[in-house]
């Protein structure tokens, strides 16, 4: 390694000679420092740009130190070198001897001089990756803030603080009263607690708010954050004095400006009060969100603006990074009542995302207030939760099975609706009871999106609390009781138990684990028989999992051993497919006709952030009104040292394997031409439409032929109907039609000849008990019944259609 001070400057850079001074040639390190800091210095013998896995990550940090002062319009020896550096710097994190350190604060305040700004991160970086004592800095950091303090707008507040700390007490006091000048009370506020904060806090918030609305902050930086005191402290005050004003807005006593409510300032801190607020679950949240929420979110007029939509969009991006079942049923709630027509659209594509990330905070997701329910038998299903309620000389109802559902009743004998006397003299009694079955439907969609995203963690709950709080909870039970659950009554061995059909729940100690049952972890004969018994006993349960699909490794992936190209060379309409990934939690850049919009890799991280999965896609052209794709490899990543690598197949755990897989069949399997059964245009597309309609079936095809092997014998049809390999042939009177169990495209005999049938918009006819919701399942299904009478169709499109070749 060589000495920072020797090439510290230009001077020193071009003393360097070509060869060493025993005749060798100059390493790597010291010709790129040359090529630096000297104009003159050719680099034309590289092919391309230089490789510096070799050089040390302390000289990696120099060089990036000296490279930060080339400019934009250096030659292109320099402009090469610098690139070379900078993308060396992305790959793996430079460190700094303190001289580098130094000479980094000297060449900020140059520059910040010269053009009057530059980014105070750069400096910051460097000290937190100091290889030894860092330097007195006191010179250069006094000359940085003082030329910030200059400025009208004071920008990067918190980096500025930590500067400000290098200088010395008398510098940090002048930017604490600067930076609290004008800016209301949250801010000052924040200042001053930040500026007590010491260096380390200064720097900890300011490396957390970098970029902070573009990239992801690392957990531990918030875990670090929440674990000071006075930063916990004030977070609570910062968050109260927001539903102040938002209630002084609704109260009238601040003149309302939609959109005006908080700064954008604002808006970044009280993110950031809320992570550290929902990361430590703080008891006194849900009470914050009851008024801060519809605070934010509804204009104290019949106007459709917000008070501040921008700080909205911040609670539930912090309610992405750490959610609870309160603040992700309280954002479900006011997104009914929001009057705006495009927020509650965004709502949704954010709320799937806080869905994913809750199943995955098992701590807490399955956290169910009681709401002074009580459990009751309810019809004819068993005990479900139950509110009365008195209105006069009539009383309300709320019922939990399902869903809840708010009835009205005299002397005990239901009624249609709200009675008359009840909507004039108790009104404000039916909007709460109504707003209190809006919360509940919140929470029980929370939960159930939650226990079925605890799949891929394989979440385990203890014995005594999943029995009183789960299975025993008025408003849960009917959910929980109706999913198969693993008990281990002794170690290492888990009992399967169906709540709804056992007389009792096993005996086991209060801390016995207790886990959802997954089909991958059983014998083919333990799943057929519990699907058996949903059927024989009409349990659909609110999640697919006894019918689950199961995705194993195949040969062909052991063999491509770190890609599977099972779901690949798929056409597939794009916008679809996009909308399927937000909807199930997966992260993807929009594609289309424009620079960089070709190819992406959507992404969904599973097991906790272990582990991480990638679907490869590409753009591939208009088609009418809309677009299409054309679908790649699926890849598997682990967390290694806070970083992902690339992993075999062999090594992702089966079930994450499995779920992850079902995902990208769900996508393939729903956006794909092939299911589209008007698909007109010819060529290559019309090729691998014909192909892929009537191809092989995937795991999800299979899923639903095993439900149509026990479906079948009890319909009026059944004499009409039998499964063939991929299809379910149905005779009519007219034809034989055999409808494929992938994409429910019709083929008629004798001559497979194509029967397109377009279906109505809810393909669900009501006549026919599923175990589990699939609209592709029903269809085939409305389809079968259809064609099993086909001499009564009267559809003429239809008819034309048949009887061309019959």
């Amino acid at each position: 390694m060589f000495d920072d001070a020797s090439v510290a400057g230009a001077d020193d850079a071009r003393a360097f000679p070509t060869l060493d001074e025993r005749g060798s040639p100059m390493d790597l390190t010291a010709r790129l420092m040359r090529a630096l800091t000297d104009p003159d210095f050719a680099l034309d013998e590289w092919d391309g740009y230089p490789d510096l896995a070799q050089v040390s990550d302390e000289e990696l940090g120099s060089l990036l130190v000296t490279a930060y002062r080339v400019g934009i319009s250096a030659p292109r020896p320099m402009a090469t070198a610098r690139f070379a550096v900078e993308r060396a710097a992305e790959k793996r994190p430079p460190r700094y001897t303190p001289d580098a350190c130094r000479r980094m604060f000297e060449a900020l305040a140059e520059k910040c001089a010269e053009h009057g700004w530059v980014d105070l991160n750069r400096g910051l970086d460097t000290l937190e990756r100091c290889t030894g004592p860092l330097p007195d800095l006191s010179g250069p950091a006094r000359a940085l803030v003082g030329l910030w303090l200059e400025k009208d707008t004071v920008r990067q507040p918190y980096a500025l603080l930590a500067v400000a700390g290098l200088a010395g007490e008398g510098t940090l006091r002048a930017a604490v009263e600067r930076l609290s000048r004008d800016v209301g009370p949250i801010l000052a506020d924040e200042t001053a607690v930040v500026a007590g904060l010491g260096p380390a806090g200064r720097a900890l918030l300011s490396a957390i708010t970098r970029d902070h609305r573009f990239l992801s902050t690392p957990a531990h930086a918030w875990h670090a954050l929440a674990d000071i005191p006075a930063y916990v402290a004030f977070a609570r005050r910062a968050l109260d004095a927001a539903a102040d004003r938002t209630d002084a807005i609704r109260a009238g006593e601040i003149p309302y400006r939609a959109d005006k409510a908080f700064t954008e300032r604002e808006i970044t801190t009280l993110g950031q009060a809320l992570r550290v607020a929902l990361l430590r679950d703080e008891p006194w949240l849900p009470e914050l969100f009851e008024r801060l929420l519809p605070g934010v979110a509804l204009a104290p007029t019949t106007a459709r603006t917000l008070p501040s939509q921008a700080l909205l969009y911040e609670v539930v991006r912090a309610a992405q990074d750490f959610p609870t079942p309160e603040s992700v049923s309280a954002i479900r709630t006011v997104r009914r009542t929001v009057r705006h027509a495009g927020v509650p659209r965004q709502l949704d594509r954010m709320l799937k995302k806080a869905d994913t990330a809750l199943a995955e905070r098992t701590e807490v997701a399955l956290r169910l207030p009681r709401l002074d329910f009580d459990t009751e038998p309810v019809g004819d299903s068993a005990a479900g939760g139950v509110l009365r309620r008195p209105a006069g000389g009539y009383r309300a109802v709320v019922t939990v099975t399902d869903t809840a559902t708010l009835t009205w009743e005299k002397e005990g004998s239901p009624l249609r609706g709200v009675p008359a006397p009840v909507r004039r003299d108790h009104a404000d009694l039916v909007k709460e009871l109504r707003d209190l079955v809006k919360r509940v439907n919140a929470h029980l969609r929370t939960l159930v999106r939650a226990l079925e995203g605890g799949f891929t963690v394989d979440a385990v709950h203890p014995y005594g609390r999943w029995r009183t709080e789960l299975a025993g909870h008025p408003l849960a039970r009917t959910l929980v009781r109706r999913l198969i659950w693993e008990i281990e009554v002794a170690p290492g061995a888990w009992r399967a138990v169906l709540p709804e059909t056992d007389e009792g729940l096993p005996d086991a100690p209060d801390d016995a684990s207790v886990r959802l049952w997954h089909p991958i972890r059983s014998e083919p004969d333990t799943v057929r028989a519990w699907r058996d018994l949903l059927l024989e006993r009409r349990i659909r349960q609110p999640f697919k999992q006894a019918f689950r699909e199961i995705y194993l490794l195949t040969p062909a992936e052991e063999r491509t051993r770190v890609h599977s190209n099972r779901f690949a060379a798929h056409l597939v309409h794009y916008r679809t497919m996009f909308a399927l990934f937000r909807a199930r939690g997966w992260k993807s850049d929009l594609l289309g006709p424009w620079d960089g919009g070709d190819a992406d890799e959507a992404e969904r991280t599973l097991a906790a952030g272990e582990w991480r999965v990638r679907f490869f896609h590409t753009w591939a052209d208009r088609s009418g009104d809309g677009e299409l794709a054309s679908t790649d490899q699926v890849r598997f990543d682990r967390r290694v040292a806070g970083a992902w690598q690339e992993a075999p197949l062999a090594d992702v755990p089966p079930l994450v394997f499995s779920e992850a897989m079902r995902d990208v069949d769900l996508f393939v399997g729903v956006s794909s031409i092939a299911t589209d059964p008007d698909w007109t245009d010819a060529g290559p597309r019309r090729a691998y439409w014909e192909r892929a309609s009537f191809a092989e079936l995937t795991e999800s095809a299979e899923a639903r032929r095993d439900v149509l092997e026990r479906i079948l014998p009890r319909l009026g049809v059944a004499d009409r109907c039998t499964l063939d390999g991929r299809f379910l042939i149905v005779r009519g009177d007219l034809r034989t039609y055999k409808i494929h169990l992938g994409s429910a495209n019709i083929l008629m005999e004798p001559d497979d000849s194509y029967l397109c049938i377009v279906p109505a918009r809810s393909p669900g006819n009501g006549k026919v008990f599923l175990p589990f919701e699939d609209d592709r399942l029903s269809l085939i299904l409305s389809k079968a019944l259809l064609l099993a009478a086909d001499s009564e169709i009267t559809d003429e499109a239809i008819l034309t259609q048949i009887e061309r070749g019959a």
